[in-house]
């Protein structure tokens, strides 16, 4: 029998860098020109499967990058096993807004949580201002992953959850069942073995 174990991400980064475009071709392999900013906070799941015993679902809050909401910010990362933290690779300035949400996350999220730094809108290279080299010469020092996708054509984006849920510990004790959902997977995650899995709900949470 698989086993599905449950993990909390949050998405962080400047606004407009297109957190939610990945997040909707992540779950619902869409992608829309011309999405309205995030209010607050929105909130899906999707799952990855890693093989045939092992099911890794993601609760994914997907974060306003305006700075008005930027204090609502640890509500949501708060407890949270993994982050990807989002920048634009045609825009220099949101590079150095990615290094302060990894300085932010290093200092107050939990020691064990996975941090994966994504370089987006790939489709746009040659209005590139971010080298390769110069993030990932940056993700390498800071110890994170790194990885460049395109949310308009799809390219890379699997890959960096993928990679996130093979690297999360799959080890949370047997005895926990769907009631220790939430806060208690912030470190093990929350095995999920005989729940139903939900793919691709969305709903908004307007924080």
């Amino acid at each position: 029998m698989s086993k599905q174990f449950q993990f909390k991400l949050v998405l962080l980064g400047e606004s407009a860098v297109g957190k939610s475009s990945l997040v909707l071709r992540f779950v619902k392999d869409q992608f829309d020109d011309y999405r309205e900013s995030t209010i607050g906070a929105a909130f899906l799941t999707q799952t990855v499967t890693l093989d045939d015993q092992t099911i890794v679902k993601f609760e994914i809050w997907d974060t306003a990058g305006q700075e008005r909401y930027k204090s609502l910010a640890p509500m949501y990362y708060r407890n949270a096993n993994c982050a990807v933290v989002v920048y634009d690779i045609t825009q220099a300035s949101s590079l150095d807004k990615a290094r302060t949400w990894i300085r932010e996350l290093q200092r107050q999220a939990d020691p064990s949580i996975v941090i994966a730094l994504c370089g987006n809108k790939t489709d746009l290279t040659a209005r590139r201002q971010i080298t390769q080299e110069e993030a990932k010469k940056y993700a390498d020092e800071e110890g994170l992953m790194w990885f460049e996708t395109s949310a308009k054509t799809g390219e890379g984006v699997s890959e960096v959850f993928t990679a996130i849920a093979k690297k999360l510990p799959l080890s949370a004790p047997s005895s926990r069942t769907s009631a220790a959902r939430g806060t208690a997977a912030a470190r093990q995650g929350v095995d999920l073995n005989r729940q139903t899995t939900t793919q691709g709900s969305n709903e908004a949470c307007n924080c």
